[in-house]
């Protein structure tokens, strides 16, 4: 069951500049609707009640793609050239974080993410990254040994991740049969449509992977964290079997082998 303090501190931290979604509903606007004791408590109910039936609403499930073009480019004739900013319902983004919120403690209260997954995580950044390979390179100085690296990128990953996979994923992480239900159904039925210009396209599903624009997507969180968790823990361990003295960080779809 969630708390009002859970909600009260997630929402204090949610910046007033951001742009609305469908809903037409900003952050600055749901602060003040739920200063109210009953407002604020709805919105809760309907947090505990979408974990306990494993359903996510299919109003939250609504975004908006608004493609903007990137500055100073020199030419605007590839898709290169222009960035979609997926924008989703304010109340909606407002559960999602909180819920993240809940998996990231559990992940980390259970020791489940690998120590070399240092992206879309709470308390692991950059620095983090840096600070892990300059260690390595510096341990390798002491031996008269140099490091050599080569940094990979996973193309097209987050729109490949799989439903079911992902969900075996969570069993695995020994998540209770509730939460994998709920992430088995936030995955699918997903709508969206494009606005460019004064150009508005139709509303269409997306299915695949897992919705961008949310704290619950690849992106800023943790599910690339967990997707990606047993293929390096595989890798690594792979590598170790046949003596290939290769380390592994991985940053979200980047990575970096260091040998």
């Amino acid at each position: 069951m969630f708390s009002k303090e859970e909600f009260r501190i997630t929402i204090a931290n949610c910046n007033n500049t951001s742009a609305p979604g469908p809903d037409k509903l900003s952050w600055s606007y749901l602060k003040i609707i739920l200063k109210d004791d009953e407002c604020l408590g709805i919105i809760i109910h309907i947090a505990n009640v979408c974990i306990e039936l494993g359903y996510w609403l299919l109003h939250f499930k609504r975004s908006t793609i608004v493609v903007i073009p990137k500055p100073n480019k020199k030419s605007y004739n590839s898709p290169k050239s222009f960035r979609p900013i997926v924008l989703l319902n304010t109340v909606g983004k407002l559960i999602e974080k909180v819920i993240g919120e809940r998996l990231q403690f559990s992940m980390a209260a259970n020791n489940f993410i690998y120590s070399s997954q240092l992206g879309g995580l709470k308390f692991k950044s950059t620095t983090d990254a840096d600070i892990a390979l300059t260690h390595i390179i510096r341990t390798d100085w002491v031996k008269n040994l140099l490091t050599s690296t080569l940094i990979f990128d996973i193309v097209q990953f987050f729109p490949s991740l799989n439903h079911h996979l992902f969900t075996l994923i969570m069993k695995k992480a020994d998540f209770n049969n509730y939460i994998v239900s709920f992430f088995a159904n936030y995955l699918i039925d997903r709508k969206t449509n494009y606005f460019w210009n004064d150009f508005m396209s139709p509303i269409f599903n997306i299915n695949i992977g897992v919705g961008q624009g949310s704290v619950l997507s690849p992106i800023i969180s943790t599910l690339s964290a967990l997707y990606l968790l047993l293929f390096i823990y595989i890798l690594e361990n792979q590598l170790k079997n046949l003596k290939i003295p290769i380390s592994i960080i991985s940053f979200v779809d980047d990575g970096l082998f260091i040998s």
